[in-house]
């Protein structure tokens, strides 16, 4: 009985793959287009061993995400915290922070740190690129980290309280643990966009994956050739983190 349930259940699923790969390929065969695949196979690897321009793209691709990872989990913790606390002030400012990042758009946003703050600052593009990128996430995450916390049962603070532990202590020993069991999936979530946002960073000349492929379709006109491999590059770097993400969430589940 599991076993027909269990076939049932996925059918759908087999079905719309199937389809969406019979049409792939219907477009594929009836597209008046010279498929040049055989070309694109040195821009991964050199024929001296070297990492091709995709492959370099692809490490810079994954530096900005690293970085801005570290950095978005710091914002987003910070201005949880901060907008949670008893100055009205700093409060404030944090919903400034928050509601203008999540209503504007990155590439704006990318814009503004490049063009306008980074003179000033002397900023390089790399770190206005990450920066842009963990302002960007961090506002998310910020306010998955506080409904985390929002969501603590109100008895856990208490009892945290009458046995004399300090705020700091509360909130590392009792309150970050719960929170983090909550919000982990989403906050990995999270990590998976940033991967994928970050092909906005080539608008200001960082050569990550996107950039490279701009470069080389311009190059040598291999349009659906090199966006192609781009995309399947995109997908080999957030699916096994989605994967992980989809474990973690079952075992939480389980534990729960």
């Amino acid at each position: 009985m599991r076993s027909s349930g269990t076939i049932t259940k996925t059918l759908p699923s087999i079905f719309f793959l199937v389809s969406l790969v019979l049409i792939f390929w219907w477009g594929y065969r009836h597209l008046d287009y010279n498929w040049q695949w055989y070309r694109v196979g040195k821009y991964l690897s050199g024929s001296d061993g070297s990492y091709g321009l995709l492959v370099q793209g692809i490490f810079i691709t994954l530096k900005i995400s690293f970085f801005g990872l570290i950095l978005s989990t710091f914002f987003g913790v910070f201005s949880a915290l901060a907008r949670l606390s008893s100055s009205r002030v700093l409060s404030f400012y944090m919903v400034l922070y928050i509601e203008t990042i999540r209503n504007t758009p990155l590439l704006i946003q990318i814009f503004v740190i490049y063009f306008v703050i980074s003179p000033v600052l002397d900023l390089s593009p790399m770190v206005c690129a990450v920066l842009a990128l963990s302002l960007f996430e961090g506002a998310y995450a910020s306010e998955i980290i506080r409904a985390g916390i929002v969501n603590v049962d109100k008895g856990q603070w208490e009892a945290a309280r009458s046995i004399g532990l300090p705020t700091r202590l509360i909130y590392t020993r009792v309150v970050f643990p719960q929170v983090l069991k909550q919000t982990l999936p989403m906050l990995a979530g999270q990590s998976v966009s940033l991967i994928k946002d970050s092909a906005l960073v080539s608008t200001i000349s960082i050569f990550d994956l996107t950039m490279q492929g701009q470069r080389i379709v311009s190059e040598t006109f291999l349009t659906f050739e090199i966006w192609f491999t781009v995309a399947l590059c995109y997908f080999l770097m957030t699916a096994p983190l989605s994967f992980c993400i989809r474990i973690i969430e079952k075992r939480l589940n389980y534990t729960h």
